[in-house]
């Protein structure tokens, strides 16, 4: 069966359901809630994931630390601990809560819930969700920023929500 994804209004109350397909059509720009975990380790490092080259959007690129669908009647903390288990299988880890915003794309609208965090635990990536992850320095980050290696939503997150330096 298709996945469903809960259709929110801006303030992210529940309003309807609506397949992903639609979802993602780039036509529908239905607003549908993600969280967004960037997952830093003691000495700043930033851990990002390869999105898979199987992936529908944004195949290849170098994204967040953890990027998923908030499903229908599930709140963003309990999307974010299943999502990094999902992808990082991180049991354990600590997090805040950075900011909420709306996020445009050609093919999607999403609310996008970002936090941010540390573990002890070592990232041990899904391989059918994930080519690759490790941690990045910032520096690397930052000489890499707009040369097309990331997604756009990551660049954006990183240079005015994460504010770092």
């Amino acid at each position: 069966p298709e996945e469903l994804f809960p259709v929110v209004d801006e303030d992210g109350n529940q309003i309807s359901l609506a397949p992903r397909k639609i979802c993602h059509d780039g036509k529908s720009m239905l607003l549908h809630p993600v969280v967004h975990l960037h997952l830093f380790d003691e000495q700043g490092n930033l851990f990002l994931q390869k999105r898979a080259s199987t992936k529908d959007l944004l195949p290849g690129k170098w994204d967040s630390s953890v990027g998923g669908h908030v499903s229908p009647g599930e709140d963003t903390e309990t999307a974010l601990k299943r999502e990094t288990l999902e992808e990082l299988g991180l049991k354990s880890f600590e997090f805040i809560f950075n900011k909420k915003y709306i996020w445009k794309s050609q093919r999607e609208r999403e609310l996008v819930f970002s936090f941010r965090g540390s573990s002890k635990e070592i990232p041990v990536t899904d391989p059918g969700e994930i080519d690759e992850g490790r941690y990045w320095s910032v520096n690397e980050i930052k000489m890499n920023i707009g040369t097309g290696l990331f997604t756009p939503n990551f660049e954006y997150e990183f240079l005015t929500i994460l504010n770092i330096k």
